[in-house]
């Protein structure tokens, strides 16, 4: 039997102490924030050099590109007496493009025609501005009376035998690119191969790409006019 317990003393009641409940976060938060910050630094670099690169393309100054449009034989004559001279005479219009976002001024335009690499003659043009992203057409006329061919007579006589005469064009550009408060110096140069029938007074062919020049006369006619 269990003793008997006295109703008279106090009842004493025990409270639970207090919990400190710590919070641990896990390091992998941190790692995956730095994580995010680098990936976006990449992305903002990755940016910025796509951005300059096509400020640079689009900004960077290039020379005009120069093309022989057109070329018209006007006459030509060889006369053997009193001494063997050559009259010629060519008309040619050149298209000059500007290929950058920023007007160009030119200051001349010269179109030469020469023969076995010797020059014959040249003319000059005057310059003029072209907007940016615009073309420009000039004509020219080249007039050549009374030239003595002297140090390619016997290739002359050969060319003659054969009807056909090959002669090259060169045409440079040269002037300045407006660029902000800049003038940057410009140039363009094409060359190009001319067969010209003696019997029928025409262009019977013309090559002006590097892979074509010296070959056009050649029995294998390019880009007959």
């Amino acid at each position: 039997m269990s003793p008997n317990r006295d109703s008279s003393l106090p009842t004493v009641s025990y409270e639970p102490l207090p919990q400190n409940v710590i919070v641990l976060v896990p390091y992998a938060r941190r790692s995956d924030r730095r994580r995010s910050f680098l990936l976006t630094r990449c992305l903002y670099g990755a940016a910025a050099i796509i951005f300059l690169s096509a400020a640079v393309f689009f900004l960077y100054p290039s020379d005009p590109a120069v093309q022989l449009a057109r070329i018209r034989l006007n006459h030509i004559q060889v006369k053997s007496s009193p001494k063997l001279t050559l009259d010629l005479s060519f008309s040619v219009t050149i298209r000059i493009r500007n290929r950058d976002f920023f007007s160009l001024y030119y200051d001349s335009l010269q179109v030469s025609v020469g023969y076995r690499d010797r020059e014959l003659g040249l003319v000059t043009s005057e310059g003029e501005r072209i907007r940016a992203r615009g073309s420009s057409y000039v004509n020219a006329t080249l007039d050549l009376n009374g030239l003595e061919v002297v140090h390619d007579v016997f290739y002359l006589i050969q060319d003659l035998a054969k009807g056909v005469i090959p002669f090259d064009t060169v045409t440079q550009v040269k002037g300045d690119l407006g660029l902000f408060f800049f003038s940057l110096p410009i140039k363009a140069k094409v060359s190009c191969e001319v067969c010209v029938d003696t019997k029928n007074q025409t262009i019977v062919c013309q090559a002006c790409s590097p892979e074509l020049y010296g070959r056009a006369c050649g029995g294998r006619p390019v880009d007959p006019l």
